[in-house]
């Protein structure tokens, strides 16, 4: 695997330690050289065709009030559960409202995205989670851009914001298309933790979002991608993320990992490891 050698492992070891625990992960909690714990106890499996692309904790503006800077709100779960379309829950969701965003772009890719930092006047954070969805289907709005000749494929999640912005209905019309809404709940995680994943909190650059059909969680995963070859640790899911191979790399919290997250839509290598 190129690049194994030059691979800093140790963020990958401090990594898997933070997954559920299990014979491996109390070995790695035991480990005290990081090369030498991977190597004796996992070998590499078949290789997959890999695709990747990338996601982020954003940081965003946002009001525990409602006001015409933010008039926009992110909610909770409605008790029992709701299964209405996006374009049809608002009428379900009163009362259920945990902060106001800017905008509808705002509140959408926080949706997709799954978590972020709320930055609150004053200069508090507040952070959120995934807490569940309506059970609707994910469908990439991104990709319908593209399909409709829109944007090519270079699109980048900063000039689909620009463009929903540019014409508010029209926008408010696309993400409609997108019948999933998710449900927040706010999150008491500890200073310099990622966010929450499905399987545990998620690291920079050495978490993976996957299929877990396909690739169970916890599994190492060697990566080579776009200038990224390191191992990085299946700790995540997704709505689009389907199939095997198939994955999506965290890449941090804050405008700037966001621009890397977004330009990330790439082929690459997908080694999961085994067990010996």
């Amino acid at each position: 695997m190129t690049g194994w050698d030059a691979d800093d492992l140790d963020a990958a070891l401090a990594a898997f330690r933070l997954c559920s625990d299990g014979p491996l992960v109390q070995a790695a909690k035991h480990a005290s050289d990081a090369r030498r714990f991977f190597e004796s106890r996992f070998r590499p499996g078949a290789e997959l065709a890999g695709h990747f692309t990338g996601y982020y904790e954003p940081e965003i503006p946002a009001s525990l009030t409602r006001s015409d800077a933010f008039p926009v709100p992110i909610h909770a779960m409605p008790p029992g559960g709701v299964s209405a379309t996006r374009a049809e829950i608002s009428p379900f969701l009163a009362g259920q409202e945990i902060a106001w965003l800017r905008d509808e772009v705002d509140r959408f890719f926080l949706q997709v995205q799954g978590s972020g930092r709320l930055r609150l006047p004053g200069g508090a954070t507040m952070r959120v989670g995934h807490a569940g969805k309506n059970g609707q289907p994910y469908v990439s709005i991104g990709k319908l851009s593209v399909e409709r000749g829109v944007f090519g494929p270079g699109i980048t999640a900063d000039a689909l914001k620009d463009w929903l912005r540019a014409d508010p209905d029209r926008g408010h019309a696309v993400m409609n298309e997108n019948p999933s809404y998710v449900f927040f709940e706010i999150l008491d995680l500890p200073e310099g933790s990622g966010p929450r994943g499905t399987l545990c909190p998620v690291t920079s650059l050495r978490s993976l979002a996957v299929d877990p059909t396909h690739t169970p969680l916890g599994t190492p995963v060697w990566i080579e991608v776009a200038g990224h070859a390191r191992l990085c640790i299946a700790q995540d899911t997704g709505s689009a993320i389907k199939g095997a191979g198939r994955a999506d790399l965290f890449f941090g919290s804050g405008d700037t990992a966001g621009r890397a997250a977004g330009a990330l839509n790439h082929p690459g290598r997908f080694v999961p490891l085994v067990p010996r």
